[in-house]
């Protein structure tokens, strides 16, 4: 019986290996959408306040507003998202303290989309600058 060989996929020419930079984008659009989406599911169906869902399920609102230039890149954006999201983080750690059952998890959950929004933020604003400037 001839032995079989395993096919490595071939890099197709135009595409470009993964950067830093590339990796921080992903981890910060992925951690927040996943915010934006636990902030609605928790308020709405997990573990609302009330039966039924609460108008706590506005606070993902805030979070519409850097989507987009987080998808694209833009350095700005990421800057003073990373400010905002620590409201999230400060909420999800004082829930967590405060509340129990399905509410702790979730507050733990929100906490850590939050760190890694903001570290993924922090670190691609620091180096997409640096990028820039050699690029001077």
């Amino acid at each position: 019986m001839p032995s079989k060989s395993i096919d490595c996929p071939q890099r197709r020419p135009d595409m470009k290996p993964r950067t830093p930079l590339d990796i921080l984008s992903a981890a910060a659009s992925i951690s927040l959408i996943m915010l934006i989406a636990l902030c609605l599911a928790w308020e709405l169906w997990l573990a609302p306040l009330r039966p039924g869902g609460s108008m706590l399920a506005l606070k993902a609102l805030p979070l519409l507003l850097p989507l987009f230039g987080i998808l694209r890149g833009r350095r700005y954006t990421y800057q003073w998202a990373a400010m905002m999201i620590l409201l999230y983080l400060t909420e999800g750690v004082v829930r967590g303290v405060t509340e129990g059952g399905a509410s702790r998890l979730l507050a733990g959950l929100e906490t850590i989309l939050a760190l890694v929004f903001f570290t993924s933020a922090v670190l691609y604003a620091r180096r997409s600058a640096r990028s820039n400037a050699a690029n001077d």
